[in-house]
């Protein structure tokens, strides 16, 4: 803990880039799709031969959405595109980029935003469809590549998907608290160049900044589906390896120790302080981390939109679902500054601040 410290201080913000946007795109449309399935801890506790209320204790969830058979992740990210087209007032036919942002894709090649782009019936369409990989936070990346997409004058509007089956490698059998996390789901965001909409916009992504700390790499990880395993070589471990892994104690405490000074850096570039923000709106990791971001992070425990409980860690989904979740309940008015803010595998923080 203490080379940890010492490496953090180390980050001198010359070497950092600016984060404020060249171009402020406005978040101009916003949706989201959910799996019909609900899934209680205590129908969990059940199955896995548990007392009731054990899973809950343990990871602090009560509820899940969870993916049935026949929902697909390319279905359930075009369902939310469309609200989000639906929304801003646009149709497929205005896009100009399409990022897809996940955790975990279809399959490793081709990427998943191209069968994205045909679910949404634009195969006849040539805008340019990727993907963008930050894990948890592939939904903020990616909107950080549109804003820059906007700012060189190469998209007007660009729409950035994310979509996450996370219930498909939970390692239930051998830490069911790390698996009881977990929830599946979709978001999708329409960036626009200001003045290039149709419809008002939700707010201006204004600011943007991200971390790498890259000595927390084996803390999260799914170690097969890559070129680390070969399956032809060693087809046992392969298998092994296809279960998520994760190690919270040593996130906790590369977080805990990275956290203070990230925000530190990222608001004094934007030249606010703690108490000018007007909403925290984090990704949904766990009740845990959470309560690490308001103990850490200086906030009083009302200002962040905490709603893991009830939807569980929806991955690169979980913030842009959370932002939705905050407008629909009537937290999210004009002139706000907002702070959406998460963690990811490898490590990494990240931050944006959404004005509107």
């Amino acid at each position: 803990m203490q080379m940890l410290t010492h490496e953090l201080s180390l980050c001198d913000m010359p070497r950092l880039a600016s984060t404020p946007l060249p171009v402020a795109p406005c978040l101009s449309g916003l949706g989201i799709a959910l799996p019909q399935s609900e899934v209680a801890s205590e129908e969990i506790d059940h199955r896995i031969g548990r007392p009731p209320g054990w899973l809950e204790a343990r990871c602090g969830v009560a509820r899940r959405y969870v993916a049935a058979p026949g929902e697909t992740q390319e279905a359930l990210g075009a369902a939310a595109a469309r609200r989000a087209l639906a929304d801003a007032g646009l149709v497929i036919e205005d896009i100009d980029l399409l990022l897809f942002g996940a955790s975990v894709g279809r399959q490793p090649i081709p990427a998943t935003a191209p069968l994205i782009k045909r679910e949404l019936a634009a195969d006849a369409l040539t805008f340019p469809a990727y993907d963008v990989n930050a894990t948890c936070l592939s939904a903020l990346v990616a909107a950080d590549v549109a804003a820059l997409h906007i700012a060189a004058g190469r998209a007007r509007h660009v729409l950035v998907v994310t979509s996450e089956i996370a219930s498909r490698a939970l390692p239930w059998r051998d830490a069911p608290e790390t698996a009881g996390l977990f929830s599946d789901g979709a978001a999708a965001i329409i960036l626009s160049a200001p003045g290039a909409r149709k419809a008002g916009p939700l707010g201006r992504l204004t600011h943007f900044r991200m971390e790498t700390f890259a000595q927390g790499y084996e803390a999260c990880q799914l170690p097969a589906g890559g070129t680390r395993l070969d399956y032809h070589a060693d087809p046992d471990t392969f298998g092994r390896s296809a279960w998520f892994q994760m190690d919270g104690r040593a996130l906790y405490r590369l977080t805990a120790a990275a956290l203070p000074g990230f925000l530190d850096r990222f608001l004094d570039t934007v030249g606010l302080r703690r108490q000018d923000i007007d909403l925290v709106i984090p990704h949904q990791a766990s009740p845990h981390a959470l309560a690490h971001i308001i103990r850490r992070g200086g906030f009083k425990p009302g200002l962040v939109f905490d709603r893991v409980r009830l939807i569980g860690n929806q991955v690169a989904a979980s913030l842009p679902i959370a932002l939705e979740l905050a407008r629909q309940e009537g937290r999210i008015s004009a002139k706000q500054r907002i702070l959406l803010i998460g963690t990811s595998a490898g490590v990494s923080l990240g931050a944006a601040l959404l004005e509107t």
